[in-house]
């Protein structure tokens, strides 16, 4: 699997999630326990942008409408959502947080 790197690990503190792309992908990212997660960026109740959500102990809360979605699975905790968001494989190295599984077009 190709990795590519979206950030430096500086951009991303604890408790914080920040959009980035690969391309024209969008990619959510979040730092939560000093692990790092990616997602797509839109939730999959009404799209909205995921990375204007919060990082919460329970997981990556939507700020429409207050969907949870789980850092690692994507799987939805909470409604309204009720579809998985992709979620994508991500290693840090050398202060680099870099995504794979994303091809940009």
């Amino acid at each position: 699997m190709e990795y590519v790197k979206v950030a430096r690990s500086g951009q991303v503190p604890e408790g914080v999630v920040r959009r980035f792309f690969v391309g024209e992908v969008e990619i959510a990212v979040a730092r939560f326990g000093g692990e790092v997660f990616a997602s797509a960026n839109h939730c999959t109740h009404l799209a909205c942008l995921l990375s204007a959500g919060k990082v919460t102990e329970d997981g990556l809360l939507c700020s429409c409408h207050g969907s949870v979605f789980d850092f690692a699975t994507g799987e939805p905790l909470s409604p309204p959502a009720t579809e998985p968001i992709t979620v994508y494989p991500v290693r840090e190295e050398d202060g680099e947080i870099l995504v794979g599984g994303v091809t940009p077009p």
